[in-house]
């Protein structure tokens, strides 16, 4: 028997038509998640793709890094719905099949060179191992080759006619998802530091210590981790394993400290090199970040909202301060040009675009604690008198994303009540066509 007629023979079969559903679900749900969670934080994708640009020797296309980032967002997004519902039955599994086709090979290397540590295949949400996201494509072509042979064995949610409105209706959703993430912040924040985070946290000790440093320890046992000092270290024999220390001071009888999940996780340093993090963050109650990612790409223009930005926060009482992994002559360079007041340090590139999005991106604190955060240009005229702790909290990703998703899977259910209505008539004609029928011969 050939391979097509053992095809042929297996597709009315119930096991068959169980497993396709099932293959639709996985490698479609692995599609929809992989695009959705690059559509959510469109800066984090265009980061990842210029990363392996850079390592592939071709720097001089980072400036297509957004395009694609957005580009393959979609694509992913639209051909894991399409086949999640079973339309372009033939098609969708074809172009899932060419993507893996380009994008398995690209993560063997990856897991061969190590050239880019994280492929950034589903943002922030979830990382794989180069070696592990090799070994899923390699699953996911497997289950594609499974449709290519049998999806045609099970229809589809919608009729061919109205296919084309599901791609359309998944397009304008992961846009618009995107749409957010780029100009305002992501959704939904995946990073280390979501809104509510404590960048700097106090606690209340002795003040026969002040002004001393000291290490906290972190041990673990039976699964829960607690602090102690040096003074108060548990007896491992009692079931206590170390985990990690971080470094803690104590100005004026508190303990500072970066946040418990994160120790050490960002650090702030003067262009001495010197570590300032404790002292620009820790004495401060509000506190506004103004983040320069790439300050070079940072235009004059922007340097009028800065400046009204920094007089409003002066306004309500709460510091300002720069944050730019740039060199002290492009720190220097700004400063002259935008006659900035506000004073400059130096964060580490990686950590700074985890706290926000944007370049500039502004970031408020209060107490320590992220309030909000916002890209520059998505503020609202900073004139305008608005409480500082109120500026920025117009965007509620939560709200926004089930709004988003409830209108969008709203459509989609419209979409196929319009379009399978007919089969519904016709089932129930043909029930009661039936009925009568039994009657009539009785």
């Amino acid at each position: 028997m050939t391979i097509k007629a053992f095809i042929n023979a297996v597709k009315g079969e119930k096991w068959c038509q169980v497993l396709t559903l099932l293959m639709r679900f996985t490698v479609g749900g692995v599609f929809v998640f992989s695009g959705f969670t690059k559509a959510v934080d469109p800066w984090g994708a265009c980061y990842k793709i210029t990363d392996y640009l850079n390592a592939m020797g071709a720097g001089s296309w980072t400036d297509t890094s957004l395009f694609f980032a957005v580009s393959l967002a979609a694509l992913e997004f639209i051909l894991g719905i399409l086949i999640v519902v079973g339309a372009y039955r033939r098609s969708a599994p074809v172009l899932a099949l060419l993507m893996m086709l380009v994008m398995t090979p690209l993560t063997l290397w990856l897991a061969l060179t190590d050239a880019v540590p994280d492929c950034g295949c589903f943002g922030d949400a979830l990382h794989l191992s180069n070696w592990a996201t090799f070994g899923k494509n390699v699953l996911l072509l497997l289950g594609i080759i499974y449709l290519l042979c049998f999806n045609k064995s099970l229809r589809g949610v919608y009729g061919p006619a109205v296919q084309w409105v599901v791609m359309a209706l998944s397009l304008a959703f992961v846009l618009a998802v995107a749409y957010y993430g780029y100009f305002k912040q992501p959704l939904i924040d995946y990073r280390p530091y979501p809104i509510g985070t404590r960048l700097v946290s106090a606690t209340t000790v002795d003040d026969s210590d002040e002004d001393e440093d000291e290490f906290i320890f972190i041990y673990s046992k039976d699964g829960v981790e607690q602090e102690f000092t040096i003074d108060s270290l548990p007896d491992e024999e009692d079931g206590w394993e170390y985990v990690t220390r971080y470094h803690a001071r104590r100005p004026h009888g508190k303990v500072i400290m970066l946040d418990g999940n994160k120790p050490n996780g960002i650090a702030i340093m003067d262009e001495d090199g010197n570590d300032v993090t404790l002292d620009v963050l820790a004495d401060s109650r509000r506190t506004v970040l103004l983040l320069f990612p790439d300050l070079s790409q940072v235009g004059v223009v922007n340097s009028f909202a800065l400046n009204e930005l920094t007089d409003a926060a002066l306004v309500a009482d709460a510091d300002v301060i720069g944050l730019t992994p740039a060199t002290p002559a492009e720190v220097d360079h700004w400063k002259d040009v935008s006659m900035a007041s506000y004073p400059i340090y130096y964060m580490d590139d990686s950590e700074l675009k985890m706290v926000a999005r944007g370049n500039p991106a502004v970031v408020y604190l209060e107490d320590g604690a992220i309030v909000w955060k916002r890209t520059l240009s998505s503020l609202d005229d900073v004139e305008q008198p608005v409480e500082l702790s109120d500026m920025g909290k117009d965007l509620n990703g939560d709200d926004i994303m089930t709004d988003l998703m409830l209108i969008y899977l709203a459509a989609m259910l419209v979409l196929v009540v319009i379009n399978r209505s007919h089969l519904m008539i016709r089932y129930f004609y043909y029930k009661r066509r039936l009925k009568r029928s039994k009657s009539q011969q009785e």
